[in-house]
């Protein structure tokens, strides 16, 4: 409960990526984020194949959209290792559109990723 306390109190950082490919970059996004100071970060067209999650780094999770069948668009988020924690659910909607719900404190927080080419 400590770091949801910690996060509510603080600023935090949230951004949009375009990745063209999350394959073999998913070290150099959590760089990315690390270096910025970036707690949630939203990539688009990841060309992964199907619905999961991640953690391409110690600590970061990756929850991802994709098509079943071939990998094209994608969207994803990455919820540095202090939100991780806060995950309420993922609701995956399609390859272009999913959403995430956080609990940050007492404060309920929807993120929505979306890609339209």
């Amino acid at each position: 409960m400590q770091v949801q306390r910690k996060i509510s109190e603080e600023r935090m950082r949230v951004a949009t990526l375009n990745v063209g490919t999350m394959t073999g970059k998913g070290r150099e996004v959590v760089d990315l984020m690390e270096r910025r100071k970036i707690g949630m970060l939203c990539v688009q067209e990841t060309r992964w194949k199907g619905n999961k999650a991640r953690e391409p780094s110690e600590g970061c999770k990756f929850y991802y959209s994709g098509r079943k069948m071939e990998g094209r668009n994608g969207v994803g988020i990455i919820l540095s290792k202090d939100l991780k924690e806060s995950l309420i659910g993922v609701n995956r909607k399609n390859d272009r559109i999913m959403n995430l719900k956080l609990r940050l404190g007492a404060t309920l927080v929807n993120v929505v990723c979306a890609y339209t080419p």
